[in-house]
């Protein structure tokens, strides 16, 4: 039996083995499933905290084609990735080059983040600045022949006076792609700075206007992502979208429910919790292809009580307990992370991801999880 762990919420006994499940698997088919991944740091990089981040780019791809051998979509360059949040425009540009060159060697299917992110975060930009930025990154990505994802813009929501800045704006950029686009409803519980977005603080004003984006442009949008973590609304909304426009859905708080949908429909999903449960996510989609939606929510509803965990407010540092996860399951070699963002979560929040996630078997050698969350408690916590 492994030794017991000894968390601050008192002693662990790790399980021995991990959940069995496939080494590999082909996409699902009854849904369009997308893991939004984690980038991985270069913890030998001599780097100030004012440096642009240093990427372990092997260690980085070889996550994705992780995720692609399962059968996952990977969303690329995203809040995951740390979008905002210690990555920045430069480095997720090369990130969706490298990835792209990935997707193609192994046919993974990939969509790639599209911002306003190289515009200064001190300055007030005009809506013309706005425009040009997301031009010059949506055509990074149709150069690079990937899936342009629309995100939410924090210079948008600065130099927009009112819902018909949005629309005029989204307008413009989905007249110019070339291909059918993910449009990304981020809530401000994972951006702060997306407050107000899309012209009102008030949610029915603002899923209006989203909804009048989307019914004046449905040749152009392949779908909408909804973060906002309210389960109604976005059952509300979908139910409300133009025929063949897909809602991928984006609430890490209830996800099982919204893929499995009711007798009205069904979201997909672009999800961050599927870094970590990227194995079991896509396995638990396949049992649904088959119709077994029991089956589908026995594998899945026992993992909310640990994505409820890493998501729990601050939600923006979500991306902590995930790059966490990732280190322990042997997907890096370190526990460090771009712009120090391993320091955002405290000591007992990460041994509870631990439990939780040793619980759930996600580990693939649940000794090496084991060790190495010993070696963070003797280094952190003084625990022997």
């Amino acid at each position: 039996m492994t030794a017991a762990v000894p968390l601050p919420q008192g002693p662990y006994t790790p399980r021995a083995t991990p959940l069995d499940l496939p080494p590999t698997g082909l996409p699902p088919t009854s849904r369009t499933v997308f893991s939004a991944a984690h980038v991985v740091a270069d913890p030998y990089a001599d780097i100030s905290p004012d440096d642009p981040a240093a990427v372990d780019w092997e260690s980085t791809l070889a996550f994705r084609r992780h995720l692609w051998s399962h059968g996952l979509g990977v969303a690329e360059a995203m809040d995951t990735a740390q979008r905002g949040m210690g990555l920045d425009w430069a480095g997720a540009a090369e990130l969706i080059r490298r990835s792209a060159v990935e997707a193609k060697a192994v046919g993974g299917r990939i969509a790639c983040g599209v911002g306003t992110d190289q515009l200064p975060q001190t300055t007030e930009p005009t809506l013309a600045e706005v425009r040009a930025a997301y031009e010059e990154q949506l055509a990074l990505a149709e150069e690079n022949g990937v899936q342009p994802i629309l995100m939410a813009s924090r210079a948008l929501v600065k130099a927009a006076k009112g819902p018909e800045d949005y629309l005029a704006t989204y307008a413009h950029l989905l007249r110019q792609a070339s291909e059918p686009v993910i449009l990304h409803w981020l809530g401000p519980m994972f951006d702060p700075a997306l407050e107000g977005y899309w012209g009102s603080t008030d949610l029915d004003e603002a899923t209006d206007t989203f909804l009048k984006v989307i019914a004046e442009h449905p040749d152009k949008v392949d779908g909408i992502k909804i973060s906002l973590l309210d389960a109604a609304r976005e059952i509300d909304v979908r139910r409300r979208l133009p025929g063949g426009v897909r809602c991928y859905t984006g609430d890490d708080f209830n996800y099982p429910e919204l893929i499995a949908g009711d007798e009205r429909g069904f979201s997909h999903a672009l999800l961050g919790i599927f870094d970590p449960l990227g194995p079991l996510a896509a396995h638990a989609v396949r049992v649904l292809d088959t119709g077994d939606v029991t089956g589908f929510r026995a594998l899945l509803d026992p993992t909310v009580e640990l994505s409820r965990h890493l998501f729990r407010p601050p939600t923006r540092f979500y991306k902590t307990g995930v790059v966490f996860l990732a280190w322990l399951a042997g997907h890096q070699s370190h526990f460090t992370m771009a712009g120090g963002l391993q320091s955002a979560r405290s000591l007992p929040h990460l041994a509870k991801a631990y439990e939780l996630a040793d619980g759930l078997g996600l580990f693939p050698d649940p000794d090496l999880a084991a060790h190495r969350m010993r070696a963070l408690l003797a280094t952190n916590g003084g625990a022997a």
